[in-house]
């Protein structure tokens, strides 16, 4: 009886913990937009810290790299603190002068292409070569382009009042200085603590895991984080060297705008495969338009070359390892993260599909291993039948 009633009060709970489960699917499926919202609320409490965790991943290498240096050059305690004091000392010095020096003529470059485009627009139509198949250019090419530019009016896109629409928009959910600080205030203790945080996660994972489980979690997480590392930091400071070398390259070839070509260019060298296409031809058609077909032609090869030059000496050597993926799976990862999250996802899709690409081989060595074993225990089965 006593057992009949353990039972008894085992499918009773069983039971209604089936109902609570079903209430609960119910009320999310029937509040859906309600629980949606609420999704979106937590994010954007959560925003700093994302943005915080995105900082952290960005300044890791340079941070890690100085706090080497100064432990293998050095006798310094608190080598660590030094080194985050410094990057970020750097990189709020690199913004200064970027907004400082580089941000106006941008913006004085964009204006004045604008300004000027129906005059260029018209030029082309003179030129040597093109004098006969300019009807077809412009038809086709240029007048688009030259319709879509005309209607935009730069001169309102920075006032100051846009500016910070844009500077809101950028950021999101951190619309506020207080925000913006927390964001810093956490990537410099994630990236003091990085040692911490990872034990941290670590020894969760152990606890709540099988062996199998964890040791799969372990590899998928350091891998997912090396990858992830070596590649957005990698881009980042790939996209600096193609803007600086594009952009000389181009005011020496005597390119009008070539400042802002070229900051255009490395922007664009950020999503892979496809960005450096769309950079290039972008950069040729403005110059084009601004130096004729001779200056365009001798632009495109300039660039082109520097282009292969970073693509098979200098962005290896920044990343120090290839993501070995093919082209096809590129362009797939590219398409699906644009397609789903913009101009971000295509940023961060190479990471993602080489970390799943290497969750699938694995699985797959793993099943094939499986059903090696079972092969040859059942070889081994039926030569002990024979016998």
């Amino acid at each position: 009886m006593k057992k009949e009633k353990v039972m008894g009060t085992k499918k009773w709970i069983y039971w209604v913990s089936i109902g609570i489960i079903l209430i609960i699917v119910y009320k999310f499926l029937d509040n859906f937009s309600g629980i949606g919202k609420w999704i979106a609320n937590l994010f954007y409490i959560l925003m700093p810290f994302v943005i915080g965790i995105i900082i952290a991943y960005v300044l890791y290498v340079p941070s890690a790299k100085i706090e080497k240096y100064l432990k293998s050059k050095t006798k310094l305690k608190h080598t660590r603190g030094i080194s985050i004091m410094l990057i970020y000392t750097l990189s709020l010095m690199g913004i200064a002068l970027i907004i400082k020096f580089i941000m106006p003529i941008l913006i004085n470059s964009i204006t004045d292409l604008v300004s000027n485009i129906q005059n260029y627009y018209n030029a082309i139509s003179t030129d040597e070569l093109t004098f006969d198949i300019a009807p077809r250019i412009q038809t086709n090419i240029l007048k688009p382009v030259v319709e879509y530019i005309q209607k935009i009016n730069f001169e309102e896109m920075f006032t100051p009042d846009k500016i910070k629409t844009y500077i809101d928009s950028a950021f999101g959910a951190v619309k506020s200085i207080v925000n913006i600080f927390i964001a810093v205030i956490c990537s410099i203790y994630i990236l003091a603590q990085r040692e911490s945080i990872v034990e941290f996660i670590n020894k969760f994972a152990k606890s709540t895991m099988n062996r199998n489980g964890y040791y799969k979690f372990n590899k998928y997480f350091s891998s997912g984080n090396q990858i992830f590392v070596k590649f957005i930091s990698s881009q980042v400071i790939d996209a600096f060297i193609v803007a600086a070398i594009s952009s000389i390259a181009m005011s020496i070839i005597g390119v009008k705008y070539s400042l802002l070509l070229g900051v255009f260019i490395g922007i664009s060298n950020l999503i892979p495969y496809f960005g450096a296409i769309i950079g290039v031809a972008i950069a040729i058609i403005i110059t084009l338009l601004t130096g004729g077909w001779k200056q365009a032609l001798i632009m495109a090869i300039v660039v082109i070359i520097l282009q292969q030059i970073d693509a098979n000496i200098i962005n290896p050597r920044i990343t120090s390892s290839r993501l070995k993926i093919s082209p096809l799976l590129v362009i797939f990862a590219v398409t699906i993260g644009g397609a789903y999250f913009g101009v971000i996802g295509m940023f961060i899709a190479v990471p993602i599909i080489t970390l799943i690409k290497l969750v699938i081989e694995d699985f797959i060595v793993e099943k094939l291993n499986e059903k090696e074993e079972v092969k040859i225990e059942q070889e081994k089965s039926d030569n002990d039948k024979l016998e």
